[in-house]
């Protein structure tokens, strides 16, 4: 299996104007789920801010972005970027997830999302904060 390792980027309503700016300046293809396309609303004043988004370039550009929900804490600066590694096989990225756990808080446990088999957050003990996650095909429909 290969994996890729992608900048994740975070912002507080600005992630989908973000993307669009790396869009035009790599070039490449945007994709953008909102917290109301994967019905994760909190906040019916953030339902079309981007909860996943991210832009890929045939030249191998790739980022990552989402708008943090008011609900958590943000400050621009701190804990502004996630490093997002995404595969196709679960069992290679449990085995990540087991290494990188030692010593790190859990945001999110590793287990099956709403939009992909497998996700989890952690923190780990040097504060650098890790999704992983097995990549699938956004469906909106």
């Amino acid at each position: 299996m290969t994996i890729a390792t992608t900048p994740h980027l975070n912002f507080r309503g600005d992630a989908r104007a973000a993307l669009d700016l790396y869009a035009a300046a790599f070039g490449g293809t945007t994709t953008v789920v909102t917290y109301a396309d994967a019905h994760a609303v909190t906040d019916a004043a953030e339902a079309d801010q981007v909860m996943w988004g991210q832009v890929v370039s045939p030249d191998g550009f790739r980022v990552m972005a989402y708008d943090v929900p008011s609900h958590t804490a943000y400050e621009p600066g701190v804990i502004p970027v996630f490093v997002s590694v995404r595969g196709a096989d679960a069992d290679e990225l449990t085995r990540y997830w087991e290494r990188l756990v030692d010593g790190a808080t859990v945001v999110v446990p590793l287990g099956p999302a709403a939009w992909a088999p497998l996700y989890g957050m952690l923190r780990d003990r040097f504060g650098v904060t890790w999704v992983l996650d097995v990549a699938v095909p956004w469906d909106a429909a």
